[in-house]
């Protein structure tokens, strides 16, 4: 295994609390930490490549940014900080994650609280507004298909950002959030 300090993904589908828990977790760090908001890396792209449609050239965006992010995710945590990222990324693509990654240890949390709070959050926050949660309503399933990742979800529609940080930092001391390495 690597010398690596892991990098812990906090998920989730838009709307769950991620920004607003990462940043408790850096408040409550005592470790050199980097945090890196996934929304940010969208702004580096200043102008898109063509695709067929609209949706085709989203998904290939996509993919770029969660490269982008993960190669930086990775350097800050081989320096030897604590990493959080905190970005949309289900389980269905935690392979593809971990193959970038290399040895870089993976702690994965998904916060994943009703669709009705998460709707809520999401048209009321103070950047990103999602007034319609509709086309979000199928990711939100989705990531409620926990399947081998039960034990990494936190489905809490009431605890403080503060609370679910605390949950959080039990659960990395314990190794519960972490991922093994897939074949």
């Amino acid at each position: 295994m690597s010398d690596s300090s892991p990098i812990i993904l906090i998920s989730g589908p838009p709307g769950a609390g991620k920004s607003t828990v990462a940043r408790q977790l850096v408040a409550s760090s005592v470790t050199p930490i980097a945090y890196l908001e996934g929304d940010a890396f969208w702004q580096f792209i200043a102008k898109s490549k063509p695709a067929p449609d609209q949706w085709e050239e989203r998904k290939q965006n996509a993919r770029i940014v969660i490269q982008a992010m993960v190669a930086a995710a990775v350097r800050y945590a081989r320096g030897g900080y604590e990493t959080i990222l905190d970005f949309t990324i289900g389980p269905w693509h935690l392979k593809r994650l971990q193959t970038a990654m290399k040895e870089t240890p993976l702690d994965y949390v998904i916060l994943y609280p009703s669709e009705a709070v998460c709707a809520q959050r999401a048209a009321t926050r103070a950047e990103g507004t999602m007034p319609d949660y509709a086309p979000y309503r199928e990711l939100h399933a989705a990531f409620g298909e926990f399947g081998a990742f039960e034990g990494h979800a936190l489905r809490d529609d009431h605890a403080a950002p503060s609370e679910l940080a605390a949950r959080i930092r039990a659960g990395l001391a314990s190794g519960a959030y972490r991922v093994a390495m897939q074949e």
